[in-house]
């Protein structure tokens, strides 16, 4: 029995599939990091601590991005009331990024750094080195021909189809991700004003362009779930995006304390970046409404359960833990310091990672050809798999939060005497470390509870 409304629509499924694969990745470079944190080089140095940063970031952002173009490979057709442009280029744009993803990582682990941009010819064009950034330059390329593949795809299929505000946003997500991802090609020798550009990528994805292709992804899940009228979810969605594209752009301000600009920068960056959480917390009334206003009782629990943890995790990770280290007078203590990591380990978790794992629970049935929802048990399995991630990275936070405020007390304002060295303050967060791997191995635990839900159904036919 296959469900899909558009048979183009399946094409997201090996985007789903590899962005999961790639997730597991993730999380066993994250667990082998939190051991050399605590014992050093645990694996006798074959992968080090900065290679193993590496991988374990790319990682992120790359599964993220499969998740994000699956999304848009599967609702854009259903939005638009029509077949997707060009099926075959979306497989052809699929096994192109995921072969340059995965001839990256094996770089990054089997060629020194500096070896890896010699052979990518980086001297020509030197873009490699930057945090999140550290891809060769001839992977960044490539990367620029699926976004432009993968827009032009999109495009065409919203031309010739409905336009609809769910498509009209989720596309300005994905345009702007696209265009600020040009600012990676741009390395000037100043660190100051590379540092500038740099935040022009990193913030403007993530504290920008991206959380449109939340909202998009959310709206439409919480319509097709609940049967709120589209208009009333839409206009929500109008309300959402606006606050979160003006304190996201100027909320770039709280990165610029460090780079030599201008002292009004420190009030811009502080004031709105102070009202990024209110977008977040709009996000949680939108879909704890749209689920009490709902008009049917859908069948896929873990889908709803995905949308309303999403917006509640969202507004926890990005909005109140972003905004306890944003002001300027804290963030001159608190920069750099394990409060970051907590900030940071929350916030994609919750706006991103949860956010692809809503569309992959509610869309993944359809696909598979078994109906609006998986079985009971494969949804209990689900479940079990959402709690465990769930509540171990609220721990992994607020451990990571123990050790920020510790450090900061530490190191950068001791009471008496003078502040501690960075390596003698590190041992003394030990137990903190020690705690954060132990969530560490129940989040996998629930991602491993996770993706056993997807085999329930199958294991239950073949029987």
């Amino acid at each position: 029995m296959n469900t899909l409304k558009y048979q183009s629509q399946a094409v997201a499924k090996p985007y789903f599939v590899f962005a999961l694969i790639l997730f597991v990745g993730q999380i066993l470079f994250g667990l082998l990091m939190g051991l050399q944190y605590v014992v050093g080089d645990i694996d006798g140095g074959l992968i080090p601590f900065n290679v193993a940063r590496m991988v374990h970031t790319n990682l992120l952002i790359v599964w993220l991005l499969f998740g994000f173009m699956g999304a848009a490979y599967y609702l854009v057709p259903e939005e638009s009331e029509t077949e997707l442009y060009s099926p075959k280029l979306a497989i052809a744009l699929f096994w192109i990024f995921a072969v340059a993803g995965v001839l990256t990582i094996l770089g990054y682990l089997l060629v020194p750094y500096s070896k890896l941009a010699d052979y990518t010819l980086n001297h020509i064009w030197p873009t490699m080195g930057r945090e999140f950034l550290e891809q060769p330059t001839i992977t960044k390329l490539g990367i620029v021909v699926v976004a432009l593949g993968f827009l032009f795809n999109l495009g065409m299929t919203i031309l010739k189809g409905r336009k609809t505000v769910i498509n009209i946003v989720l596309l300005t997500g994905l345009v702007g991700l696209a265009v600020m991802f040009l600012f990676s090609f741009y390395n000037p020798s100043n660190l100051a004003l590379d540092k500038l550009f740099w935040w022009y990528v990193v913030h403007l994805w993530v504290e920008g362009v991206w959380e449109l292709i939340m909202g998009a992804i959310l709206a439409y899940v919480l319509i097709k779930i609940t049967g709120v009228d589209r208009e009333v979810i839409e206009k929500w969605l109008y309300v959402i995006i606006a606050m979160a594209l003006i304190t996201g752009i100027l909320g770039t301000g709280h990165h610029f304390y460090w780079l030599m600009t201008p002292e009004y920068w420190q009030w811009i960056g502080s004031v709105f970046s102070a009202l990024e959480p209110l977008p977040f917390f709009a996000m949680v009334l939108y879909a704890f409404n749209m689920v009490n206003r709902r008009r049917r009782e859908h069948p896929n629990k873990a889908a709803t359960l995905w949308a309303l943890g999403t917006a509640v995790m969202a507004f926890l990770g990005a909005g109140v833990w972003g905004f306890l280290h944003t002001l300027a007078p804290v963030n001159y203590f608190t920069h750099g310091t394990q409060i970051t990591a907590a900030h940071g380990h929350m916030a994609f978790y919750g706006a991103y990672a949860m956010i692809v794992m809503t569309i992959i629970s509610y869309a993944m049935p359809k696909i598979r050809g078994i109906g609006e929802a998986m079985s009971n048990r494969s949804q209990v399995w689900e479940m079990w798999g959402f709690w465990l991630m769930t509540v171990a990275m609220v721990f992994i936070t607020l451990f990571l939060t123990g050790a920020g405020v510790l450090q900061v007390w530490l190191q950068r304002i001791p009471e008496t005497g003078e502040a501690l060295s960075f390596m003698v303050t590190q041992d003394k967060l030990a137990i903190f470390y020690w705690l954060r791997e132990a969530a560490g191995v129940v989040f996998l635990l629930g991602l491993i509870a996770y993706l056993y839900s997807f085999f329930v159904d199958k294991k239950a036919a073949e029987a």
